[in-house]
């Protein structure tokens, strides 16, 4: 009787164990799921204003790669590369970097650059300028980041990188140059790492590793 009580125990664990990791499955299954749409969707709505004009035909989840440090890019961190194909042909890189001497801590950008070097947006993915100054790089609250578009390491040269209270091309935001320093910094920064690391970008996930070490 009691070998009786033991095995129906034993059965009964077993059964509830069985189920346990069958639901354990089945929420991380979900939750999977659920990343994955919540990471679409944000692509969707934070790659967007960096993508203007630009015609492709590829997955962007699928194209994320990361870019271990130290690489050049601003920032200490692995940066973030979402890249754009039109069939098989490279048409965008998105640079999810971090400008590191905002006025208040770093500044969060994602900077698009097309095949050719031109720029096709930069968006403040995250910061913490002062309100009503720096936070003007926030596209919901002035068109000021919108002067990087089309613009390259030939347009102007590169000399002409800087703000224009320090003799470069680009304006500053009233009583905020210290911000408009860092962004302007972290965009050229990113355009010279593009230009010098072009084919290691765009490379197969197979081949990136071996072209960007070299």
């Amino acid at each position: 009787m009691r070998d009786a009580t033991v095995t129906r125990s034993g059965i009964t664990l077993t059964a509830m164990a069985a189920l346990c990791t069958a639901l354990v499955a089945f929420t991380h299954e979900l939750t999977d799921e659920r990343i994955a749409d919540n990471e679409r969707a944000w692509l969707e709505q934070s790659l967007q204003p960096v993508l203007e004009g630009v015609e492709f035909d590829s997955d962007l989840t699928a194209s994320r790669t990361t870019i271990p440090a130290p690489h050049g890019l601003p920032g200490a961190d692995a940066a973030i590369v979402y890249r754009a194909f039109q069939d098989t042909t490279p048409v965008a890189a998105l640079f999810a970097v971090t400008a590191r001497n905002g006025y208040s801590g770093p500044i969060r950008l994602l900077i698009g650059v097309r095949a050719d070097g031109r720029i096709s947006g930069v968006h403040a993915l995250s910061h913490r300028e002062t309100p009503g100054l720096g936070d003007r790089i926030d596209r919901s609250k002035s068109d000021w980041i919108e002067q990087f578009a089309g613009r390259s390491l030939a347009d102007p040269a590169t000399t002409g990188w800087r703000i224009t209270r320090d003799g470069g091309d680009f304006d500053q935001m009233t009583g905020a140059s210290v911000t408009s320093r860092a962004v302007v910094g972290a965009v050229s920064e990113t355009l010279l790492y593009f230009e010098s690391n072009k084919q290691g970008v765009f490379a197969r996930p197979a081949d990136q590793a071996e072209v960007l070490a070299e």
